[in-house]
């Protein structure tokens, strides 16, 4: 993939994963006065490492906002890590401070929601892309866009399906949820690619 594909690809990833980590956190604390008394300090802990993850994680995308190429691969593996982190500490949270299932479903309802959002927004940019463009070129990110947008139709329908078929456990969920997110990096990478050769 070129450059550009690259940064448009790791751009639209970043935001995904920063939605996702909003979304979180704003469930966790809107939960956060019903945990437990002797589970609350553990929790209010988890809750500051997690903003604090999704501040670096925040900061460090910024940075590499305008980076190309082998820079964003660079930045990209050290937002991995922030991910992975933040990913930890959300599990580490329904393990050992709220292991209600209804909070779960919620927190994961919300999770959905932003992810698909974010994933809409991407079809959007990309579409945007393709307005600036006529010919073959427009015609090859149209279909990506068609793609993309289809694509995050039948994610969102198994999401939903999952979300009203009962009490999974978070790993569940969270799983249901990472498949999600693999199956946004492939349309995102499609979409860039075709990007990247309709502007050659």
């Amino acid at each position: 993939m070129s450059e550009r594909g690259n940064a448009h690809f790791y751009r639209n990833w970043a935001t995904e994963r920063m939605s996702e980590m909003n979304a979180v956190l704003a469930s966790l604390e809107a939960k956060a006065r019903t945990v437990r008394a002797d589970s609350r300090v553990h929790g209010d802990q988890l809750l500051a490492d997690m903003k604090n993850r999704r501040d670096q994680f925040k900061v460090a995308a910024k940075q590499h906002t305008e980076a190309e190429g082998a820079a964003w691969e660079r930045a990209h593996a050290e937002l991995e890590s922030l991910w992975h982190a933040f990913e930890a500490e959300v599990k580490t949270y329904f393990q050992t401070v709220s292991k209600d299932a209804d909070h779960h479903h919620v927190t994961f309802r919300e999770v959905a929601g932003a992810l698909m959002a974010a994933w809409r927004e991407a079809a959007g940019k990309v579409q945007d892309s393709a307005s600036k463009l006529t010919g073959a070129g427009r015609a090859e990110i149209d279909g990506a866009v068609k793609q993309m947008k289809s694509d995050a139709d039948a994610t969102e329908a198994r999401l939903q399906k999952l979300n009203y078929a009962g009490r999974d456990s978070w790993s569940a969920l969270s799983a249901a949820l990472a498949e999600a997110r693999k199956a946004f990096d492939r349309a995102n990478h499609q979409a860039s690619r075709a990007m990247h050769r309709a502007m050659k």
